[in-house]
């Protein structure tokens, strides 16, 4: 055993681990911490923020692109609490996020003697947004902790661990043992049940394939595609797997979005395989599916929200290589079925071009001037709700959301982790002007950094989805929804990054400027309040 401090065992289990990037904010309970960082600053970047909240989006950002676990590092209480926006949001979208967070003096804990930042049972806040958590109060169990959290990290679903640490136990000196990173097998089913999947898809006249954010993390998009091929079977994605076949495939049929061709798909089909998905089709009958064969690594998924005929407890890629080995050969060619595809999806398109022909023009301009492997960050805002449908990928990992969390603030800090991670990639934030104002701090952090995020900020004044409600179902009783703004020209100069302004004519031309800047760029659109797809009337 080596003679270390515990925030020298915390960093250097980190780097064993792999991981080459932090974000943090620093605190005092912390601080032992950043200075084994200093000693390891060449095999760690610190990224420091001006928000906690920042600090597990931007993990987020970088788990999302990458695959690999993202690690943030805050203080015990409010420091912790701020952060948890972004680890509800990676638990709710299954990304591998590791917040290390201090605590006060292990001998001050449940004692409420009003410590800096004391909270009792801190770890209790985090068991509902993470998959594991866990104290540490002896300096010479750290590594074994840390290599525990990134065994949660990397195996079965990914979720966001949580691991604290008290202050003196970082500050103690003692021996401890880096360990080796381990490499860990994941489930490929049992092949009792793929060969009864199998043997249900075969039989099938009309199967369809709806994939889930499982694929992702699988790395299964190849396997997904030869299915999809080897069976006909037209694909919808969720939000989290988009682009795990591409937009320009002819079996792509959609997004299960809030508008989505999936009921239609369902009224049509024999046989669904839900492969890495919850299955949330909303408003949509049990006894409407047609017979299900549902994948999933998390048990407790399948059947959930729909019965499944068979249920198969695998990661996706084994699962799928599975099934493709089963069902090659078992019978003749199926007939091709990318007409039937294209027809429901031109008939879709124009739905969409009815309610959102502006949205649908500048989701054009984006996909034109942007390269076709940049990553897109779809906000909480208009045209990230549009964007999900009408927003073409052509690969996984290129387009970011926040799930069923739907979190108010997270694009512009997530994609600034994203950046982090693919410096040499476009990354654009599709932020509204009230959920760009939670993190303008932020923009002294791409500054300082010199991460060369581009934040389009479309606004229309006001939370506009909630203002939209009240002009629509509320009888034009306005309260609470109008935003006053301050000047984002000045507030890019403020901050020492480039501001750009256009309508949403201009929008094409003046992404292409912001993109040739090679910096960080605000690019405020002006644009009307404007009908969310959840809100059409």
């Amino acid at each position: 055993m080596a003679r270390m401090t515990g925030a020298q065992a915390l960093v250097g289990q980190l780097v064993s681990e792999g991981v080459d990037t932090i974000f943090a904010l620093p605190g005092v309970q912390i601080m032992p911490a950043f200075d084994a960082l200093h000693e390891q600053r060449n095999a760690v970047r610190l990224i420091h923020t001006r928000h906690e909240q920042a600090t597990t989006y931007m993990a987020d950002g970088y788990a999302k692109v990458t695959g690999q676990p993202g690690v943030a590092l805050v203080t015990p209480g409010p420091g912790a609490f701020n952060a948890a926006a972004g680890l509800g949001t990676a638990y709710a979208s299954s990304s591998p996020v590791l917040l290390v967070t201090g605590q006060i003096p292990s001998t001050s804990l449940g004692k409420r003697r009003g410590e800096l930042h004391e909270v009792e049972e801190q770890l209790e806040v985090f068991n509902s947004i993470t998959k594991w958590n866990h104290r540490v109060t002896r300096m010479e169990e750290i590594p074994e902790a840390v290599h525990e959290a990134f065994r949660h990290l990397k195996t079965g679903r990914p979720r966001p661990v949580e691991l604290e640490i008290p202050l003196d136990t970082l500050a103690a000196e003692g021996g401890a043992r880096i360990i080796a990173a381990e490499d860990h097998a994941r489930p490929a089913g049992a092949p009792g049940e793929i060969e009864r999947a199998a043997r249900l898809l075969a039989k099938a006249e009309r199967p369809a394939i709806i994939a889930g954010g499982g694929i992702v993390s699988a790395g299964a998009a190849a396997e997904l595609v030869e299915l999809a091929e080897l069976l006909q079977a037209p694909v919808i994605t969720t939000q989290q797997s988009k682009g795990t076949i591409p937009d320009q495939h002819p079996l792509f049929l959609g997004v299960n979005y809030i508008m989505s061709p999936i009921e239609e798909l369902m009224a049509h089909s024999d046989a669904v395989l839900a492969v890495g998905t919850r299955l949330m089709i909303r408003n949509f009958a049990a006894e409407r599916l047609p017979r299900l064969v549902q994948i999933d690594i998390d048990p407790s998924e399948i059947g959930k929200n729909f019965p499944a005929e068979v249920g198969i407890e695998a990661d996706a890629k084994g699962a799928l290589a599975g099934l493709i080995r089963a069902l090659r050969g078992a019978g003749p060619a199926r007939e091709s079925r990318a007409g039937e595809v294209a027809a429901r999806r031109q008939a879709f398109r124009a739905k969409v071009r009815e309610f959102a022909p502006r949205q649908l023009d500048m989701m054009a301009m984006l996909r034109a001037e942007l390269d076709e492997d940049a990553v897109v960050v779809g906000g909480i805002t208009n045209l990230g709700y549009w964007s999900t449908i009408a927003y073409p990928v052509n690969a996984p990992r290129r387009f970011l959301t926040s799930s069923y969390f739907g979190t108010l603030g997270y694009a512009f800090p997530t994609a600034l982790g994203a950046k982090v991670a693919v410096p040499d990639r476009q990354v654009v934030a599709l932020c509204g002007d009230g959920g760009f104002m939670y993190g303008t701090e932020e923009l002294s952090t791409a500054g300082r950094h010199g991460i060369d995020v581009i934040a389009i900020v479309f606004n229309n004044h006001a939370y506009g989805a909630s203002r939209w409600d009240q002009t629509h179902r509320f009888g034009e009783r306005f309260i609470g929804t109008d935003l006053h703004n301050p000047d984002f020209m000045k507030l890019a100069e403020a901050y020492g990054v480039t501001g750009l302004r256009c309508d949403p004519a201009g929008l094409g031309q003046t992404l292409r400027t912001a993109l040739a800047a090679k910096a960080p760029v605000l690019l405020e659109v002006e644009v009307p309040v404007m009908m969310p797809p959840f809100q059409i009337v």
